[in-house]
């Protein structure tokens, strides 16, 4: 395997078993299936493991009555929302920060099982883990925000194990939708260029990242969105690595590119601060030591890039 697919949320080998899909309903009702809880996207981990249940668990009365089926492991998997259940003692603002690290706890599961924030401990799960946790946060949250027919307006159905809804009314068939978004690795000699968008803690700069246009290449969304955000030409570009990343729908495309001009301008509108930041900076940074920079999340594409141009293993 490559070291581009070692990125989280990827290459965890899962069989999805798409040809299994129209048999989802019943497949759930085998005493071998088991779930997946989640609950506003935050799946139940216990020991730092997914938390799998039977269908007769007493936790799943508090599901939803539809559930994903994510694939097959030893066992048939599914995952299930439990957003309708209120937790007491619901510390709401806690919750909606940028880094949530509130966890609650469902009556009927067993101490330490909790539901956590995703992006706090994705580098932590293994990658099976990761993937099927990624997976059906984003499945949960097209259909939050799909229920309704684009074609005739209508509410569409649940189907097909959650990988597609239709419509009743006029026959129509939606499903769940990935959005294309570069983020890219910009050097020009020895540094690289870092942003920051308003909002994100104190000191926490990451690689640049923006969506495709449609009709739109990798290559040139990298180049527009670079020279949009910071002023900055970019000639050569390669692709490099991808990453499924839920939050809410978009699979990162990590590029490389090279700079041909350094005179930064950035777009406050976009940006609040763009720099050429050196390699040696980098290092200091990812080891917990630059006066100014905090690091990209760890187990973000941003992270993962980084680390291995640091190591000259980027392949």
């Amino acid at each position: 395997m490559k070291i581009a697919e070692t990125v989280t949320f990827g290459g965890s080998g899962l069989d999805r078993a798409a040809q299994l899909r129209v048999q989802a309903v019943d497949i759930a009702k085998h005493q071998d299936s088991r779930a997946i809880l989640l609950w506003r996207g935050k799946p139940m981990l216990k020991d730092g493991a997914l938390v799998r249940v039977p269908f007769d668990h007493p936790v799943i009365k508090d599901a939803g009555p539809d559930f994903i089926f994510l694939g097959q492991d030893t066992n048939p998997i599914f995952a299930a929302d439990m957003s309708a259940w209120t937790p007491q003692d619901l510390d709401v603002e806690a919750l909606n920060s940028f880094a949530d690290a509130t966890e609650q706890h469902h009556p009927a599961m067993p101490e330490g099982a909790v539901f956590v924030e995703l992006r706090t401990v994705m580098s932590q799960l293994a990658p099976l883990d990761a993937e099927l946790a990624a997976t059906a946060r984003a499945i949960f949250g097209w259909h939050r925000s799909h229920r309704f027919c684009a074609v005739c307006g209508q509410e569409s159905a649940f189907a097909m194990g959650g990988w597609q809804r239709d419509c009743g009314a006029c026959g129509g068939h939606h499903f769940p939708r990935t959005d294309p978004v570069v983020i890219m690795l910009i050097t020009h000699g020895n540094s690289v260029l870092m942003g920051r968008s308003p909002g994100w803690p104190e000191g926490m700069y990451s690689l640049l990242a923006g969506f495709v246009e449609p009709g739109e290449t990798m290559e040139a969304a990298v180049r527009r969105e670079v020279l949009e955000e910071s002023g900055i030409h970019v000639g050569e570009v390669k692709y490099l690595a991808s990453q499924p990343w839920p939050f809410p729908s978009s699979l990162m495309f990590g590029c490389s590119g090279v700079a041909t001009s350094t005179d930064i301008t950035i777009d406050p509108a976009e940006i609040e601060d763009a720099r050429w930041v050196t390699r040696e900076d980098i290092a200091r940074a990812f080891a917990g030591q630059h006066p100014e920079i905090l690091p990209a999340r760890k187990g973000a594409i941003a992270h993962f890039l980084l680390e291995n141009w640091l190591a000259d293993r980027l392949d």
